[in-house]
């Protein structure tokens, strides 16, 4: 059983769950709800001067699907269909500190002479960690859960927006510079008043003007920084332009969008959906997919194309609850099929290929 109680930040101690998300006064998620804390975090807490947090503690009652409990017709064939997901991107705690500190520092030093520098090394760790493992995919359930919290979002863009970019065989060099535009994309925000950064409710029209320019003044701070080639300032500057020419600041259709902002693009509205804000619930990853899917006349196809084919969203060996009420686990991700993997019931042992086997085109994934 979960319990769930408040706990004032001094008396939190290593290794608690936290039963919120904490966000900065860019309302990005600083700590995914449910993340287990460590020393690094509770004091980040008491420097932002939280007071207190939720903590929950216990798990869920053990259910019959144990493995030990499986009927021998599921443990044989969750065996012989299961195929492993592609190599996945992996931060370490270490890195994702790392990263955290520096992504601190460039949002709060866009004049300073090791900004470059710096840049160069977040981005360097990130395409470390996907050439670490040959990474051709990214769990976006870990993206959205992990506990990288300082600035959160630019990091996710920027690793997603580099596997999109690898699953397009674009170059090493490319790859870098799309991660370096991924990770400075909101870099304007440092530039709008704290008073709309810091709203707990919508913006209303006057306001979502002035938070529009956030793109604008991300260019102005970049273009003419050493180091910053062309093509990033640009992605940084077009990343909201839409394929059908109703995006901002110009309302650019897609033959003037370069091709970084258009991988951008796709990783922003991905992140931006799953990602809580004070005046929002996040969406489910299993609907921000969905939604993304019926983007087609804003978004860049072949960019989505190459996100929907490097995107895990039922990690192999996970559970799930089908629509016909049986649990069910995942034993293999099915090419162009993010949302159809193949699965194993835990009562029958039946196999369900959601994407090939015409018999289940009815069944989803609950």
């Amino acid at each position: 059983m979960i319990k769930r109680y408040f706990v004032r930040t001094r008396e939190l101690q290593e290794g608690m769950r936290i039963d919120q998300s904490i966000v900065d006064r860019m309302d990005r998620t600083l700590i995914a709800k449910y993340t287990i804390l460590d020393q690094y975090m509770i004091d980040s807490l008491k420097k932002l001067r939280i007071n207190g947090v939720y903590i929950s503690e216990g798990e869920e009652e053990a259910t019959e699907t144990d493995y030990d409990k499986l009927p021998a017709v599921v443990k044989s064939n969750l065996a012989k269909y299961r195929e492993p997901d592609p190599a996945k991107v992996q931060l370490t705690d270490t890195v994702k500190k790392r990263v955290s500190s520096a992504m601190q520092y460039l949002y709060n030093n866009t004049e300073s002479e090791i900004f470059m520098d710096t840049t160069h090394t977040i981005t360097g760790e990130l395409l470390k960690a996907i050439d670490n493992n040959a990474a051709l995919a990214v769990d976006i359930s870990v993206l959205k859960t992990s506990d990288e919290y300082t600035f959160k979002h630019s990091v996710d863009v920027a690793t997603v927006s580099m596997i999109i970019a690898k699953k397009q065989g674009l170059s090493k060099e490319d790859i870098h510079n799309i991660g370096i535009a991924g990770l400075l994309h909101d870099i304007g925000k440092s530039k709008i008043p704290l008073e709309i950064l810091n709203k707990p409710g919508r913006l209303d029209d006057q306001e979502f003007a002035v938070m529009k320019r956030h793109s604008e003044f991300g260019y102005e701070i970049l273009k003419n920084k050493e180091g910053i080639s062309p093509p990033i300032a640009l992605a940084v500057l077009q990343h909201h332009e839409k394929m059908n020419g109703k995006g901002y600041p110009f309302g650019y259709a897609a033959d003037k969008i370069i091709p970084y902002a258009k991988i951008l693009s796709v990783a922003d509205v991905y992140d931006a959906l799953v990602t809580e804000r004070p005046y929002k619930k996040p969406f489910t990853q299993r609907n921000a997919i969905e939604l993304i899917m019926s983007m087609t006349e804003e978004l860049d196809l072949p960019s989505m194309r190459s996100f929907l084919d490097s995107v895990i969203l039922y990690p192999v060996d996970s559970t799930v609850q089908l629509s016909t009420g049986e649990d069910a686990r995942v034993v293999k991700n099915n090419a162009n099929s993010v949302l159809r993997p193949t699965v194993v019931g835990l009562e029958t042992g039946k196999v369900y290929d959601l994407t090939n086997d015409f018999d289940c085109a009815n069944i989803i994934i609950q």
